[in-house]
């Protein structure tokens, strides 16, 4: 089986309550006729399969892939009034269930919490987890320059913990994005590294070993994660600070994070297999964005000559344990 973890959808009736607003979105249509959401600085073109489970089904049956973890997509609700946030994630959140069973078995999807309203987003995980029958939620790596590991969100952790989630960390707009506007560096380079930063200051904020029922999953292969976690390490046997809340080396809890593969470089994709294990690797394609490719997900993996059980793990068994059953 094939699941493709990271890829994003837009439901059609949170573009329709955008339209209504209010909303700090707006929206147009391009010549053939997609909306175009367009953000402070930025915009997506919603493709047909943004917004289609129908076509985006033809396009899983024409690629091999079984199915689906759908998710939501930068900058989410964070850009609208905390009230405006919550009232649109819960929009968002219906859509996405409303998606999975138009699927047909063959969606899954994770709900989106208004970040920046705290007590919004604790009482919308609830509800995503209980009433949807969602796994968990993606997380944005910051909530509008405010880090994860900022003690409002204990309450979130508390309820995850509660309730076993699995929280999947996607990068929104970077700390100090003013620097990025040029060679569309926010998701080139932007991304990966509010991702990294993310990461580490959860670990070192000690918040996977304070609430060890949370599943961690970090988008674009971890970032920089693989790469840096000797580092981390090092900052952890220099600096005092860096001990106050974690109790061992921060890269034995960066390896029972989960990583996605939204880096198709056969080279990126072992350092992470070295780095976590064969058992901390999802597949991922970020379809249907210009930058995402299915096909690049399958030949990266499929490409690395692994054993027939690593590779069968990677491509969608890892996903399905993390998923209980998927």
């Amino acid at each position: 089986m094939v699941i493709d973890f990271h890829n994003h959808y837009f439901p059609p009736a949170f573009v329709d309550a955008v339209r209504e607003g209010p909303s700090n979105f707006r929206v147009t249509e391009d010549p053939e006729g997609n909306p175009v959401l367009h953000s402070p600085g930025d915009y997506n073109v919603l493709v047909p399969g943004h917004r289609d489970i129908a076509y985006r089904t033809r396009v899983l049956d024409d690629h091999g892939v079984d199915r689906q973890v759908i998710t939501f997509t930068a900058p989410g609700t964070l850009m609208e009034s905390p009230e405006d946030g919550a009232r649109l994630a819960r929009v968002v959140n219906d859509g996405l269930a409303a998606a999975v069973r138009e699927g047909n078995g063959r969606y899954l999807t994770l709900g989106h919490l208004p970040l920046h309203n705290p007590t919004a987003a604790v009482e919308e995980l609830e509800r995503c987890m209980v009433q949807l029958g969602m796994p968990g939620a993606m997380l944005f790596s910051n909530a509008n320059g405010v880090p994860l590991a900022d003690d409002r969100f204990l309450p979130l952790w508390e309820m995850g913990g509660k309730y076993g989630a699995v929280f999947y960390i996607h990068p929104t707009y970077p700390v100090g994005v003013q620097a990025m506007e040029q060679f569309m560096l926010m998701p080139v380079v932007g991304f990966l590294m509010d991702t990294t930063l993310a990461a580490a200051h959860l670990v070192y904020a000690g918040i996977p070993d304070r609430f060890p029922n949370i599943d961690w999953v970090l988008g674009h292969l971890g970032g920089a994660v693989p790469y840096l976690a000797e580092r981390f390490d090092r900052g952890y046997e220099a600096f005092r600070s860096n001990r106050e809340f974690l109790q061992r080396p921060p890269s034995q809890v960066l390896k029972e994070f989960y990583y996605d593969t939204v880096n198709f470089d056969p080279a990126a994709l072992r350092l992470a297999i070295e780095f976590a294990g064969v058992d901390r690797i999802v597949a991922g394609s970020d379809y249907p964005h210009m930058i995402g490719s299915i096909d690049k997900m399958l030949g990266s993996i499929r490409g690395l000559g692994l054993p027939p059980d690593d590779e069968a793990a990677i491509l969608g068994g890892n996903a399905a344990r993390l998923l209980e059953g998927a």
